[in-house]
């Protein structure tokens, strides 16, 4: 399976809103065995359209153990959320080596359709749930430093910029 190429911050694409997919095309079947393919050859457990450029509601997420397999999901949508935040360490492809807590559900209940067609409601917690919902963030533009207190954020995104800086010019 063919890997796809990464858009990093701050690439415009990765703020914009995605559309739903309309029709399980065999095109969306095969771009979601690529997103697959291209989040386990880079260490990723989870990765959004607009991370490989494509302004759809697709997201996947890679094996947790004794939690689940790798799958994808077509219009992902959070139904229900437990009170209250928990926080941990989030990183994301799209932001490469930056590392931050950020607060979110601790339990929540999602919809989506496999790209098999099966429409599925999936009640997780801890790692599954917060993996899907920074990936489902994604589908309308957000980030993960988005998530944190205003000053954090923009101390998170200059970070960054420095490591990122650092990086090229090495």
């Amino acid at each position: 399976m063919k890997s796809l190429e990464l858009k990093l911050y701050p690439d415009p694409i990765l703020r914009k809103k995605c559309e739903p997919v309309e029709e399980l095309t065999a095109e969306i079947k095969e771009l979601v065995l690529a997103m697959l393919a291209t989040m386990k050859a880079k260490n990723g457990i989870g990765l959004a359209g607009p991370q490989v450029g494509v302004l759809k509601q697709i997201i996947t997420i890679g094996e947790i153990p004794k939690v689940t397999k790798p799958i994808g999901l077509i219009n992902p949508k959070i139904i229900k959320k437990a009170k209250g935040r928990e926080f941990g360490e989030e990183g994301c492809l799209s932001i490469p080596g930056i590392y931050e807590k950020v607060g979110r559900s601790k339990i929540i209940k999602v919809s989506g359709i496999t790209p098999e067609g099966k429409k599925v409601v999936l009640q997780t917690e801890d790692l599954f749930a917060r993996v899907l919902q920074h990936e489902i963030d994604h589908l309308s533009g957000i980030l993960f430093p988005d998530r944190m207190n205003p000053f954090r954020r923009v101390k998170t995104y200059r970070k960054y910029q420095q490591v990122n800086r650092t990086q090229m010019t090495t």
